[in-house]
């Protein structure tokens, strides 16, 4: 059976660190048991030449397609010979806006590209700033680029991962126009806080939802809180379609002019005209394919399901490590119903560990059979911003100071995330949670190896 990690093309986020191997060493003395974990944890780990916690071929596989339930439509959608845009997307569209209890859903070629249409048709652009966190998928900022905005990066909270509102208002200026929110790991942001200061200046929210299909805050799902909300059907998410997005809002207007600018401008709904006299606004091409759709609503049935056993295997999971020393698990804000669980995080401590590095940490619990990773770069200070403000169109949009990158980069500077992202954070792939709770136990066992275990690992390699 192959895994998900060789299965997969690790693009956004569960690209794979690209990690030097520690080595094997065999060790010559027995281990006492750990009371957490009991004898799985007296094993010699994995890495010093004992026996794995786990298999990684024993991980489920993503994505899942039963052929028996999900491969009829999708025939019959091939052996039509309509592929493009017609009533298998309608169908889909529908559907998803009812899992979601939202008016309208329209469906795009990527999240990414829903994030670009929602940004342009809420007027987003030249001169504008978004603000955005640092912590995200690079989409998140080069949909705001891409309309000539300029991103205003606002820091996390370590203990949640999610922008921190509590630094919000310092970073609003005459030119902001609205707040990402960015629902990143598949947990929800504090949308009360976020939306009460939207409130208070008068900017508008974009709830980029890309890894939190399902997700709820104060029994609402997230996507729906803000005035749009954009997700991702990419191949690693939890609703895989390979390639796919979707734009949600309950406003019948605007998602009119997004379904006439993801269709060449052409007239639709409220965005009127005649389609004989061509189009209403500038557009491009973005629509959605049949044969999608059909995979699409085959994942959708099981996808509420899969959610309810990330949730309560994430829950289990985090109970099972959170007093392991160094070991930190995310924290849901109080008015969370219901996580998406794209990814289980926790921040990783190497004071707990003896100063184990976080590499060495990780290359330690993958010699068990428990793949992880640490997840995202710093995202403030890569080189396509730099890039981008030395274009042609931003030095005619903005005033020089404002693209001078050595000033842009001081003034964005998100030192908790730095933290998180060169140091700390430790992320498992939604797949692992649709595991049994033993496979929870094998990871948790993992863990516990290694820390029992610190000392001699700390000495691989050396003379």
């Amino acid at each position: 059976m192959k895994t998900f990690s060789s299965r997969l093309s690790r693009r956004t986020f569960l690209k794979q660190n690209s990690l030097a191997g520690l080595g094997v060493a065999l060790a010559s003395s027995s281990v006492a048991a750990l009371p957490v974990m009991g004898s799985k944890s007296a094993q010699l780990p994995a890495i010093l030449g004992g026996p794995s916690a786990w298999a990684e071929d024993k991980w489920p596989v993503w994505p899942q397609w039963n052929p028996a339930t999900d491969e009829k439509q999708l025939l019959e959608v091939v052996r039509s010979g309509v592929w493009s845009r017609a009533n298998v997307v309608t169908q889909f569209e529908k559907e998803w806006a009812a899992a979601l209890n939202v008016k309208r859903s329209l469906a795009v070629v990527n999240g990414t590209n829903a994030l670009v249409i929602a940004i342009n048709q809420l007027g987003i652009g030249a001169g504008d700033e978004v603000l955005v966190p640092p912590y995200t998928f690079i989409a998140s900022v080069s949909s705001i680029l891409s309309n000539g905005a300029m991103p205003v990066f606002v820091d996390i909270d370590a203990e949640t991962f999610q922008i921190d509102p509590a630094k919000i208002e310092a970073k609003i200026t005459p030119r902001t126009k609205a707040i990402m929110a960015v629902h990143v790991l598949g947990l929800p942001v504090d949308m009360d806080r976020i939306m009460a200061i939207a409130q208070k200046h008068k900017l508008l929210v974009i709830e980029d939802a890309c890894q939190a299909h399902l997700a709820e805050y104060d029994k609402k799902k997230v996507g729906t809180i803000g005035n749009v909300g954009c997700f991702s059907f990419q191949n690693s998410k939890n609703l895989p379609i390979g390639e796919g997005g979707a734009i949600v809002s309950n406003d019948e207007h605007f998602m009119d002019l997004c379904y006439s600018y993801h269709n060449f401008g052409n007239p639709y709904g409220t965005a009127v005209g005649s389609v004989s006299t061509g189009s209403v606004m500038q557009g491009t091409k973005l629509r959605f394919s049949e044969y999608q759709a059909a995979i699409g609503i085959a994942q959708l049935k099981r996808l509420d399901a899969q959610t309810t056993t990330r949730n309560e295997n994430a829950a289990y999971l985090k109970s099972l490590i959170k007093d392991i020393p160094g070991i930190v698990p995310y924290k849901l804000y109080d008015k969370v119903n219901r996580g998406a669980f794209h990814l289980f995080a926790f921040r990783y401590q190497k004071d707990g560990f003896k100063g184990l590095s976080r590499e060495r940490f990780i290359n330690a619990v993958k010699a068990e059979g428990v793949p992880c990773m640490s997840g995202y770069s710093t995202l403030n200070t890569q080189p396509f911003l730099g890039e981008t403000f030395k274009s042609e169109n931003y030095r005619r949009m903005y005033p020089k100071e404002m693209l001078d990158i050595n000033q842009y980069n001081e003034q964005n500077k998100c030192p908790v995330n730095d933290k998180i992202c060169n140091e700390e954070a430790v992320w498992f792939t939604q797949n692992m949670l649709l595991g049994t709770k033993d496979d929870m136990k094998a990871i948790a066992s993992a863990i516990e190896k290694v820390h029992h275990n610190v000392d001699k690992i700390k000495t691989l390699g050396q003379k």
